[in-house]
């Protein structure tokens, strides 16, 4: 199904976000908020208010919003940890980097475990980071427990932003609070649109909807639609993952951490194919905005939400003439 609304919706039952990192996140060297785009073509094409992109392409020095939630964690981590001198993750690629990234800024060292079919491209970017790059073989489930295995070595630290709550996986959650406390400062909008993936990014977005009364509408992959599963499972519950072009949502399961403000605080969940996500890469490059497969995904879904299939999720966000919608762009170009 491309779209389902989820019954168990209760913004009153999700936590509230936490403000502690934007104040470390404005204290790091060349941050800055990155910009919401009004599509105003889209807009008017959708019969919508206003079609407002975050735009997360480039987000202190790297292509992707994942920093804001690596470089939280290592900070609560190492004020926990101070002895540690390395740091491993799993990653699709976008995670992976900002982690190896901070790394190399804290003067610590970095293994990245990832899955088998993670892109050349990918494998090279966070090498270059100056990370060690561990290819298991499997999937990004089997790199998620190889990382955590690592994390057991004496002065290592795991940067998960999957897993069980506490811990790295919320203080990740956590740090993604910036980026919608910057987006209220911003622009005004009544809908968000967000990729899910394991669920962090998702789980903030939540938290923020919960708080400023804005439905949040989640969008996956078709291949990897791990949130609507869970839903239907009333827990998490894992997915068949045969692949998909939008990498960084290519998991079979949310994480334990976000699931509780993903259950109670998405207000339905829309999924994409591969397809749609180029189309609406294209779309957005006509614009002159470089936006990877995982950033475009949520345009896709506003154009999939907008036909005549999806009447009810419509009807249960409120979308409709006049509404002012954000979409997440969670990434650039990232190399696939």
């Amino acid at each position: 199904m491309s779209g389902v609304v989820n019954p168990a919706a209760d913004p009153a039952a999700v936590p509230a976000p936490r403000d502690d990192a934007a104040p470390f996140h404005r204290a790091l060297a060349g941050y800055a908020p990155t910009p919401v785009r009004a599509l105003d073509g889209i807009a008017a094409g959708l019969g919508l208010g206003a079609v407002l992109l975050k735009d997360e392409s480039d987000r202190l020095g790297l292509p992707a919003f994942k920093v804001l939630g690596a470089s939280w964690a290592v900070e609560r981590a190492l004020r926990e940890h101070p002895g540690a001198h390395a740091l491993v993750t799993a990653s699709a690629g976008n995670h992976g980097r900002a982690v190896a990234h901070v790394a190399a800024l804290r003067g610590l060292s970095c293994r990245v475990f990832l899955p088998r079919r993670a892109l050349a491209v990918r494998r090279e970017a966070i090498a270059g980071e100056g990370a060690e790059v561990v290819v298991v073989d499997g999937d990004y489930e089997e790199a998620v427990a190889r990382a955590t295995a690592a994390g057991r070595e004496p002065g290592v630290l795991e940067i998960a932003d999957v897993g069980e709550p506490g811990g790295p996986p919320e203080w990740v959650v956590d740090g993604y609070a910036t980026l919608f406390a910057e987006a209220a400062g911003q622009a005004r909008y009544d809908v968000i649109l967000v990729p899910v993936g394991v669920g962090s990014l998702a789980a903030a977005a939540a938290r923020h909807g919960a708080e400023q009364g804005v439905p949040v509408i989640g969008v996956e992959p078709v291949a990897a639609a791990c949130r609507t599963a869970s839903l239907a499972a009333g827990e998490p519950a894992a997915v068949p993952t045969p692949g998909t072009a939008m990498a960084g949502l290519d998991c079979a399961e949310v994480s334990p951490a976000a699931w509780p403000s993903l259950r109670a605080g998405i207000a339905a969940a829309v999924t994409v194919t591969d397809e749609e996500s180029a189309a609406a890469m294209a779309e957005l490059a006509g614009l002159g905005l470089t936006i990877g497969e995982c950033g475009a995904a949520p345009l896709a879904a506003l154009r999939r939400l907008m036909g005549p299939a999806l009447a009810d999720v419509r009807a249960a966000t409120g979308l409709g003439g006049g509404s002012r919608v954000l979409l997440i762009a969670t990434e650039g170009r990232t190399g696939g």
